[in-house]
């Protein structure tokens, strides 16, 4: 009896973590204005910080009218779903990262930018690489393991 109640439990665990695996992380934006974040799914919530236009988020959950979401620095925050856009903006994850003209490691470097720095999506991103554009207008290629948002 044992033995069948332990195979019960691990494939219902198995089962569990092959769902947690399936589900997708979602990237949205901060809209064409910046929005107060708030620390709570009201607007009578404490206000956090205010959050630039186009800023990525993660959204973790959907309350109604409010998104919670995950900023860069990992901090938690509310905001009206409403204020969210799915135009793809990214931000430079770490220091002087490398935009090459192709995706290669040994492609010429277009532009570097630094941890913070938001890029504009530009293709559909592959599993090692994503085309992205400066606001300056350089476009080029990052690594993915470089950026924050996708």
């Amino acid at each position: 009896m044992k033995t069948q109640t332990r195979l019960v439990l691990l494939v219902a665990l198995a089962a569990c973590l092959q769902a947690g695996a399936a589900l997708a992380v979602e990237f949205k934006n901060v809209g064409p204005t910046a929005v107060v974040m708030y620390d709570a799914p009201s607007s009578r919530g404490q206000k956090l910080y205010v959050a630039p236009r186009g800023m990525p988020v993660e959204v973790v959950i959907n309350y109604g009218l409010w998104s919670k979401v995950r900023d860069f620095a990992g901090d938690l925050s509310w905001i009206e779903t409403k204020q969210l856009v799915e135009r793809k903006n990214i931000l430079v994850r770490n220091l002087n990262a490398k935009i090459r003209a192709n995706p290669d490691d040994s492609a010429e470097v277009v532009f570097s930018a630094d941890k913070g720095v938001l890029l504009e999506l530009v293709e559909p991103v592959s599993t090692t690489w994503a085309k992205v554009k400066h606001a300056d207008g350089s476009i080029g290629y990052v690594k993915v393991s470089d950026i924050w948002g996708v």
